[in-house]
């Protein structure tokens, strides 16, 4: 049996929960002997593969680059799995939705900046007007909450999807859990 390609990708979030997920330990062994990881901040991938089995996406979508990128990630994967509060909910990057792009970048780039007061158009992408999770983009097929979802989450909900077990994280996401 070939394995199957897992990715990894990070939209507007704080990355904890791929730390959340390298957590795992030594279980991510025991992933590795079912999954290619063939795309993720912690590989040296670039562009993101024309066939994915699995695509574990983190944060929410704040540019206009996340727009492009969670579209492209969705038509090359057959499983997309929103990781954590801010792909489920929007969470803590969508604070700034009362607020829009504007005044955020002038509070960060203008008011408190002392040298080159500006905002920069090459390197910062665009910003959309309003921060959404994923769902609201494209389809998503699992949801993994927590803020991040912890290793024992990720753990037992990739080994239900990888061997076809059942896939029941609700005793695992409860608060306090």
């Amino acid at each position: 049996m070939s394995k199957l390609k897992l990715a990894t990708v990070w939209l507007d979030g704080c990355s904890g929960c791929h730390m959340s997920f390298l957590d795992m330990d030594e279980r991510l062994l025991e992933l590795a002997e079912l999954v290619d990881v063939v795309y993720s901040p912690v590989v040296d991938a670039k562009e993101f593969p024309d066939e994915v089995d699995i695509a574990l996406v983190e944060g929410a979508v704040a540019s206009v680059d996340d727009e492009k990128k969670i579209k492209k990630v969705r038509a090359h994967s057959k499983m997309l799995i929103a990781m954590g509060d801010c792909a489920v909910a929007g969470n803590v990057p969508s604070m700034r939705n009362p607020f829009g792009p504007q005044p955020i970048l002038d509070r960060a780039y203008i008011e408190n900046a002392s040298l080159q007061q500006q905002i920069p158009c090459v390197v910062v992408p665009k910003l959309l007007k309003v921060v959404r999770p994923i769902h609201e983009y494209v389809k998503v097929d699992v949801f993994l909450p927590g803020c991040p979802p912890s290793a024992d989450t990720f753990h037992t909900a990739l080994t239900a999807l990888l061997t076809g077990g059942p896939l029941d994280i609700s005793e695992l996401t409860r608060f306090g859990a």
